[in-house]
Parts: C-alpha cells; sequence; structure tokens
C-alpha cells in the first residue's frame, strides 16, 4: 500500500518556492525530505539514508580513514558544464582523492534561502544524485535549514566526506624532493573563466565549459601504475600558481615551471587576455597536479592520457632546491618571473 502524503497534497515542484516552514523541523521539513531528497539520495543499498537516524552509522573499512568538508558559494547556481550540486560533491571527492583515499560516504548541509524556486533546488539534487553515482560515492547523512529571503543568495551546501586510504600509499604535500617533475592533469582555467562567462553573459566562439568532475578514477589509475607518486593537489581557488606555492612551502623548496609547456585553452587564454587575468591564478575543479620522481614521469603522463580525465597531461616543470621556496616560471622568450600568492583572489565566489 502507498503511503499517504506527509501533507495530504505533494510539492509543487514546477511553481513553488522554500519558504521558512521548510527549515522548521515539522512536516513541512519532512516532505522535503522526503519527497525531493529522498528519492534521489536514497537509491539501490543506501541504508544508512534510508534508517533516517540523527546519523549515519557506517561498517567497519580496511585502511586508514581520510575525511574532509567543503563549503559551496558558488555565484550563479548554474554555470556552463554544472552546478552548484556537481561542484559540491565533487569537491569532496576531490579532497579526498588527492591523499590517495578511495572516496565512500558523503553527508550534505543545505543552506536554503526563502524563495528560491523548488525546481532550481530540485535540479541541483539530481546533479548532486547523478555525481555521487559517477563518483562512487553515497549521501548518507544530511541537514537543511532555511533563512530569510536575501540572507543565503539562494543557496548554500556544505559537504563533508569519508574516505580510506589503501596500504602502501603514502600521497603528503611535504613529500616534493629536488630534481622530481610536476605534471598536471590538463587544461588550466577553464573552471574559473566559466563563471566569468555566466556572470557577465559572455558568449564566445568556442564555448567555455567547467571542468567540474570527480578525479578519484584518475588517480586510481595512476597509483596502479605509477609507484612513486609523492603528492596531489587540486588546484582550485587561486589556481595553479597558488596551489605550487602552497606545495613549495610545505616541502621546503622551490619550483621551475615552463609557460610554453603549461595547457591553456585559446579561449580560455584570449578571455584572460580581454579581461586583464592570468589563466594561472584562475580555479579548477577537475584537474590535479602531481609530483612524482624525474625518471617515472614519461610513463605517468602516458598512463594519465589513457584516462578520459588526463588525456591533455603534461611535465609542466621540476622541483628544485630553494631556501626561498620560490616558484619560477621561465617565459617563451627566455626570461624569468616569479609566480607569487595572491593576497586573495581574482573571482570571488567561484566554488
Amino acid at each position: 500500500m502507498k503511503p499517504s502524503r506527509i501533507n495530504g497534497r505533494p510539492l509543487d515542484l514546477r511553481n513553488g518556492r522554500i519558504d521558512l516552514t521548510h527549515g522548521a523541523g515539522g512536516s513541512a521539513t519532512a516532505q522535503l525530505i522526503a519527497e525531493l531528497f529522498a528519492p534521489h539520495f536514497d537509491r539501490g543499498d543506501n541504508v544508512w539514508l534510508r534508517q533516517g537516524n540523527d546519523q549515519a552509522i557506517l561498517p567497519p573499512m580496511n585502511g586508514r580513514l581520510a575525511f574532509s568538508t567543503d563549503c559551496h558559494v558558488v555565484t550563479p547556481l548554474f554555470f556552463p558544464g554544472g552546478d552548484i550540486g556537481t561542484l559540491a560533491v565533487n569537491g569532496t571527492v576531490n579532497d579526498l582523492a588527492m591523499g590517495g583515499a578511495q572516496p565512500l560516504y558523503l553527508s550534505a548541509g543545505f543552506i536554503l534561502e526563502e524563495g528560491l524556486p523548488l525546481g532550481d533546488l530540485l535540479r541541483i539534487t539530481q546533479s548532486m544524485a547523478e555525481a555521487a553515482v559517477t563518483a562512487g560515492v553515497r549521501v548518507v547523512a544530511g541537514d537543511t535549514k532555511v533563512v530569510e529571503r536575501g540572507k543565503a543568495d539562494g543557496l548554500f551546501i556544505t559537504t563533508a566526506g569519508v574516505g580510506v586510504v589503501p596500504d602502501g600509499v603514502e600521497l603528503d604535500g611535504a613529500r616534493a624532493r629536488s630534481g622530481d617533475a610536476v605534471i598536471v592533469s590538463g587544461h588550466l582555467g577553464d573552471h574559473g573563466m566559466a563563471i566569468l562567462s555566466q556572470r557577465e553573459a559572455l558568449v564566445f566562439d568556442s564555448p567555455i565549459k567547467s571542468d567540474c568532475a570527480a578525479l578519484n578514477g584518475l588517480v586510481a589509475h595512476m597509483l596502479e601504475h605509477c609507484r612513486s607518486l609523492r603528492l596531489l593537489r587540486d588546484p582550485t581557488r587561486g589556481g595553479l600558481a597558488n596551489t605550487l606555492n602552497e606545495l613549495c612551502r610545505q616541502s621546503g623548496v622551490g619550483m621551475s615551471i615552463s609557460e610554453a609547456a603549461l595547457p591553456v585553452r585559446p579561449a580560455v587564454r584570449a578571455a584572460c587576455e580581454f579581461f586583464g587575468l592570468d589563466p594561472l591564478y584562475l580555479a579548477n575543479e577537475g584537474k590535479l597536479v602531481a609530483v612524482c620522481a624525474a625518471e617515472d614521469a614519461v610513463a605517468l603522463v602516458q598512463t594519465m592520457r589513457s584516462h578520459p580525465l588526463g588525456r591533455d597531461a603534461a611535465v609542466i616543470g621540476e622541483v628544485c632546491t630553494d631556501d626561498h621556496a620560490f616558484v619560477r616560471m621561465t617565459t617563451p622568450f627566455g626570461g624569468e618571473r616569479l609566480l607569487d600568492w595572491l593576497h586573495g583572489e581574482m573571482l570571488p565566489r567561484i566554488c
């Protein structure tokens, strides 16, 4: 027998909007969970979410636990190549994967603004569910709160994730050594420029889409074929330049990068020139930086290129001894410039 609806009539997912009752913990909240969230997150054997408890008690895991949390405040909520939902899932999955972990479980917290169209929330929930399936993770716990109109810019999402690191895998930002090779998995700056183009309603001859993707499959492929991986990092806010500076500081080394070796799409490069931006400081949401022993660099790049998310992988430089932990870039004209930290960010609200 089909259970009766909590409030007697279904949510109007086409024309309805979030109101304060949806966050009050009563029947309106229960209906939102039952009719909008649960049908998409409660898939297959997701028994932990289906139990409806205040926590998910997870089964024992073999290996070391990895845990990460992330907040997502991107504007606009929808952009070419994704939305805040795909970003929320993939961002936490990737943070776990950079430590060599197999991501397994996620939680999701939603801060909803009064007046948010239910249709937009449904679309974002569907995106999250599809991204979770693609990444092989389950959303096992969550929470929903509603704030007054004008207090949340539509929707904010916080995700946390748990994964397991297999025995023998040791990836750490402090493990780079002089002489190691520095590799990126593909084109840089796509996500940041996709967000900017959407904000400014710009149309390019070659459409620019976010690279938002879950990288755990690529990482597993890399670990299977390369045992000399020192570290991995996803160059999100602050882009490649800030990420390399972060790694140099952690490892106490410098890096020498070749500008000519950096993969940047012509459309992104042209747009950056138009706006006066540097693609090396633009956010990426589906790329990674890898450092490995120099003798394994060619084989690792070939391995990465055999995976759909690493087809444009390239060696971009090397780790060097530098007491100042500087990142230096050689220009195509033979000059050299420092890639310094940004004090803030060129494009706020990027993820």
